[in-house]
C-alpha cells in the first residue's frame, strides 16, 4: 500500500483495531462500540459493491442523526465513493434539485420522509432497486414503502469483514459534496477531499485538545457540514465518544450533560439562549465540562457573562461548508476582544484582502481569505463559480471584515447577504428567487434582522404588480413546499419601489437603513 492509498474510511477501520470495545456512540442512550460501528460499515460497503456502485458515484442520505448515518458515511468512504447528506429540512423541489445536480445512484432514507421522496421519485434519477429504508422509531411514520428495501434486513445478509476497493482512492479523491444555499439562488456542493477531511480533523482535535475519554455533546446535526465534519470525524479519529439523538430538545440537551458526564459542548448561541431563558441548566451538574464552542451567530455581551455565571467559559469558532473553522477565539480571549472572530486555526491562512488580492494594514476592512489544506477543491459541476471563488489557491469568502494589531478578525458585513437564524444560514436570493415568480409580485428583496429568539430572521420588502392585491400569509403560503419553513421571512412590508443601482442591483444597505426607521 502507498500513502495514496489512505482514506477516511480508515478511520474506522483503524478505531475497530486499536480500541475495538470502546464506545464511539451513544444514540438514544444506546452505546454502540467502535468495532459494532465499523462492521456495519464494512456489511453497507459489501452492499454497494455487489449493487455495481463504484468510485467516484455518488450516494446520498435523508436522516436524522443515527447509526445508519454514520455506517454509510464510513462505507463510502472505504469505496471511494461521494458522500452526499441531505438536510433533512428540506422540502421536495429543494431535494429533487441536490439529487439530480449530484447524479446521485441511490438513496438512503427516514420511513419519516418518505412523503417527501414519494413527492419527488418519478423526478429524480436514483436507479429504481436503490432506495433503502431505515426505520426511525417514529409510530407516525408509515414505514418502509413497497418501492424500497428495509436497511436492516438488507445490510445484515453482507458479510462484515473489510472491504477491498476495485480501484485505489487516492487522498485527493473526493469524498463528499457538501450543498450550501448559493447567493444567485441555487444551491451549491462544495466538494470536500480526504486529505482536506484528515485536515480538519487535526485542526479540531488541536483546538479542542481533544483527548481520547471525551465524551462530544452537539446539536448540530450530521447533515450538516459543521456536523459531520467538525463534532462526528474529528471525534471518531481521536477515538472519544460522541452522543447522537434524533431530535435536539433543549431539556433533553441538558439532562444529557449531567447523564453522559459530556466534557465538549458545541452549541449556537440560539441554543444557549433557550436553555438559559428556559432555566433547563438550573440544577444540572455541569461540572465535567471542559470546553465549550459556541458562535455561529452574533453573540451578545450579556450572553456569555450569563454562562460565566454557571461556570461556563465559551470559546468562539467561525468557518464555512467551503472551509469548516478557519478563525478560533481562545476563552481567555472572548471578554478582552469582544467582537472578534478569533485567530486563524492551525492548518488555515487568513487575512484580509483588497479588491486586487494585496494584504491589508489592520484595521483596514476588506474581504476575508484564505488558503490551507482545510480548504475545498471547488463547486460541483461549477467550474467558473469556482475559479470565481478559489483564484490561485486562495478563498474568497465574501464576507468582509478587518484585522487589529494583534492579528485577531473581525467581521463588518456579509458581502454575499446571507444570514443565520437558530443556526442555520440562510441566503435571500433563494427565497426572492421563489417569490420572483408569483404573479402578483413585482419584485422583491429579503435581509436579515434582529429577532429576539432566533437572533435574525427574514424581512422582505415587496412590490407588488399595478393593480396586485397580497397580505403576508399568502406570500408565505406561496413558499409552502418551495423552500424549508425556517427560511421563511417573519416581516413582510409591500413598498412602491426598491432602492436601486445605476446599474440595476437592489441597495440592501438601504433597506436595512428603513428597517431601523420602522423600528424607531
Amino acid at each position: 500500500m502507498n500513502v495514496g492509498d489512505w482514506n477516511v474510511g480508515f478511520i474506522a477501520t483503524k478505531r475497530a483495531i486499536l480500541t475495538p470495545n470502546k464506545t464511539g456512540l451513544i444514540y438514544e442512550d444506546r452505546p454502540i462500540t467502535y468495532k459494532e460501528l465499523n462492521e456495519g460499515a464494512n456489511r453497507v460497503a459489501h452492499y454497494l459493491q455487489e449493487k455495481g456502485i463504484k468510485k467516484g458515484d455518488r450516494i446520498s442520505v435523508l436522516l436524522r442523526d443515527c447509526p445508519e448515518f454514520v455506517e454509510v458515511f464510513f462505507a463510502a468512504a472505504k469505496l471511494g465513493l461521494i458522500f452526499v447528506p441531505l438536510n433533512f429540512r428540506l422540502v421536495g423541489p429543494e431535494l429533487a434539485y441536490q439529487l439530480n445536480n449530484s447524479g446521485s445512484r441511490l438513496l438512503v432514507f427516514h420511513d419519516s420522509f418518505v412523503g417527501d421522496i414519494d413527492q419527488i421519485q418519478s423526478t429524480i434519477e436514483v436507479e429504481k432497486d436503490k432506495f433503502i429504508c431505515v426505520k426511525s422509531g417514529n409510530p407516525d411514520a408509515p414505514g418502509c414503502p413497497e418501492w424500497a428495501m428495509e436497511y436492516h434486513d438488507l445490510i445484515e445478509r453482507y458479510a462484515p469483514d473489510e472491504p477491498r476497493p476495485d480501484v485505489s482512492i487516492s487522498q485527493d479523491d473526493p469524498l463528499g459534496i457538501i450543498y450550501t444555499s448559493g447567493a444567485t439562488g441555487t444551491p451549491k456542493g462544495a466538494v470536500l477531499t480526504h486529505l482536506q477531511t484528515y485536515f480538519k480533523c487535526f485542526q479540531i482535535i488541536t483546538y479542542l485538545d481533544m483527548r481520547a475519554d471525551d465524551i462530544f455533546l452537539s446539536h448540530l446535526p450530521l447533515c450538516h457540514s459543521a456536523g459531520l465534519f467538525i463534532n462526528a470525524t474529528p471525534t471518531f479519529c481521536r477515538g472519544a465518544t460522541l452522543i447522537l439523538r434524533q431530535r435536539f430538545e433543549p431539556e433533553q440537551f441538558a439532562e444529557d450533560i449531567e447523564r453522559y458526564r459530556a466534557t465538549i459542548i458545541i452549541a449556537f448561541t440560539t441554543v444557549w439562549k433557550l436553555l438559559l431563558q428556559s432555566k433547563k441548566l438550573d440544577g444540572i451538574d455541569i461540572s465535567s465540562v471542559r470546553v465549550v464552542v459556541g458562535g455561529g451567530e452574533r453573540t451578545p455581551r450579556s450572553l456569555f457573562e450569563e454562562l460565566i455565571a454557571k461556570g461556563i467559559y465559551m470559546q468562539l469558532a467561525m468557518g464555512q461548508t467551503e472551509n469548516s473553522l478557519m478563525l478560533y477565539l481562545p476563552k481567555e480571549d472572548v471578554m478582552r476582544k469582544m467582537g472578534s472572530i478569533g485567530l486563524p486555526g492551525f492548518f488555515t491562512d487568513v487575512w484580509i484582502a483588497d479588491e486586487q488580492g494585496k494584504e491589508l494594514p489592520p484595521r483596514e476592512i476588506g474581504e476575508l481569505v484564505a488558503r490551507g489544506p482545510t480548504v475545498m477543491s471547488g463547486y460541483w459541476n461549477l467550474p467558473e463559480e469556482t475559479a470565481k471563488t478559489i483564484v490561485g489557491g486562495v478563498l474568497h469568502t465574501g464576507d468582509l471584515g478587518y484585522r487589529d494589531e494583534e492579528g485577531y478578525f473581525y467581521l463588518v458585513d456579509r458581502a454575499k447577504d446571507v444570514y443565520r437564524t437558530g443556526g442555520e444560514n440562510v441566503y435571500p436570493a433563494e427565497i426572492e428567487k421563489v417569490l420572483a415568480n408569483h404573479p402578483k409580485i413585482f419584485n422583491v428583496a429579503i435581509i436579515g434582522v434582529p429577532d429576539a429568539r432566533w437572533t435574525e430572521t427574514g424581512m422582505a420588502f415587496i412590490v407588488l404588480k399595478q393593480g396586485g392585491k397580497l397580505t403576508q400569509e399568502e406570500v408565505l403560503e406561496f413558499l409552502q413546499g418551495k423552500v424549508a419553513k425556517y427560511k421563511f421571512p417573519t416581516y413582510v412590508k409591500f413598498v412602491d419601489e426598491l432602492p436601486m443601482t445605476a446599474s440595476g442591483r437592489i441597495k440592501k444597505v438601504e433597506l436595512r437603513k428603513r428597517w431601523n426607521i420602522l423600528q424607531g
